[in-house]
């Protein structure tokens, strides 16, 4: 039986979260949607049909799993609303990217809390989330949380103190990606490709590559040792790649995400004490 779910802070990954439960045969009575601005309201009725409200308090009444998608600059001003208003049944799903469970624990007392980072390809139903349960979670709440993220991809669950490099690499990764996207195009572009069959060529090329990497049990430098013969394009390829740091660079890259995952947590933190 699927948990009834209420989504408060319903930005792009909140509606992306939505449009997946729908997807995935959840029904409109059993989710709701919480807002501050009226106008985003009757967009997301109108293009959804999920109930949507104005007051977080109303749209978690009755509703079993609370996800909280607000900025975590915005969790402490959430959770004064949320005071007094969760029962002892409901669970909160928190997607705040860095905010420790404890924040809310602290402020809701003994309310099952899991923490999550799923990714934007939610909108495909192939986002991966890595979750991880707060201090009064039980076997069943954990379960009930994990299937809702289930809706939009794969998941995993981590120790609380991984979440930030959850972050920093799969929360923050498909920028990465799209970056390196970007980047291909332009290349094949400035070699002579027409735009169209660049954009082709590097987009399926990523999605091939990606399946791949997810769908064998081949490593990442397995896989790159049968597409790299001695003297050939790739080897000369990945020679200059090397030589710019290019793996350095991803290193750095996600060690900077994780740092700044950790600093939004201790703002939040600091905000609620």
């Amino acid at each position: 039986m699927k948990p009834t779910v209420a989504i408060l802070g319903a930005g792009a990954l909140g509606e992306i979260l939505a449009g997946g439960l729908l997807r995935a045969g959840w029904q409109l009575e059993e989710l709701s949607l919480a807002v501050r601005r009226e106008e985003r309201c009757v967009e997301l009725t109108e293009r959804l049909g999920v109930a949507c409200h104005l007051d977080p308090v109303a749209a978690v009444a009755g509703k079993r799993v609370v996800v909280v998608v607000v900025k975590p600059k915005d969790v402490p001003a959430l959770l004064d609303q949320l005071k007094g208003a969760l029962e002892g049944h409901q669970i909160v799903l928190s997607l705040a990217a860095g905010v420790p469970t404890t924040v809310f624990e602290k402020e809701l007392g003994q309310v099952p809390v899991v923490r999550a980072m799923p990714n934007t390809p939610a909108l495909v139903s192939e986002a991966v989330t890595a979750y991880a349960p707060g201090r009064y979670v039980t076997e069943e709440s954990l379960k009930e949380a994990a299937s809702v993220m289930e809706a939009v991809g794969k998941t995993v669950q981590l120790d609380e103190n991984l979440m930030d490099a959850v972050t920093a690499v799969s929360g923050t990764g498909p920028a990465y990606l799209y970056l390196l996207a970007e980047a291909l195009t332009d290349a094949a572009i400035r070699e002579g490709l027409p735009r169209h069959a660049a954009q082709l060529l590097v987009d399926q090329t990523l999605k091939g590559t990606g399946a791949l990497l997810a769908e064998t049990e081949l490593s990442p430098i397995k896989l790159r040792a049968q597409v790299t013969s001695p003297g050939g394009t790739t080897a000369a390829a990945v020679h200059v790649l090397e030589e710019a740091g290019f793996r350095a660079a991803v290193e750095d890259a996600v060690r900077a995400a994780a740092q700044r995952s950790r600093e939004m947590g201790e703002a939040a933190s600091e905000d609620d004490s």
